[in-house]
């Protein structure tokens, strides 16, 4: 759980989580580099300095047919209190857009009720 949190390898770790039950020679190389990139970065961390601001931020983006399996938008977003990132995510759309316009839309939609 803790490796689906982190920003950095979030993809990659659930990427590998798909194919726990069925997993090859392929999959257990790529969890070891996780593991092997893991250990190179114990040291880093998240910096919430004390005198910043309180103004609420929130971005979002997605990219209309990013997944080449089944070409569903993978969407993302991020929120921000003052410079500090107080929340995030990245997901897979449940459904296949259209368009762009309805693969932004799903996105703000995310965006908005993670705000709220």
């Amino acid at each position: 759980m803790y490796l689906t949190l982190r920003p950095d390898i979030m993809f990659a770790t659930c990427l590998c989580t798909r194919y726990q039950a069925q997993s090859n020679v392929n999959h257990m190389l790529a969890a070891k580099k996780i593991m092997r990139y893991l250990k190179g970065t114990r040291s880093l961390g998240l910096w919430y300095p004390r005198k910043d601001g309180f103004e609420l931020t929130a971005y979002s983006d997605s990219d209309y047919g990013g997944c080449k399996r089944d070409f569903k938008s993978i969407y993302g977003g991020c929120q921000f209190l003052g410079s500090r990132l107080v929340s995030w995510q990245c997901k897979k759309q449940t459904a296949v857009t259209q368009s762009t316009c309805e693969a932004e839309y799903i996105a703000a939609a995310s965006c908005t009720s993670q705000v709220v």
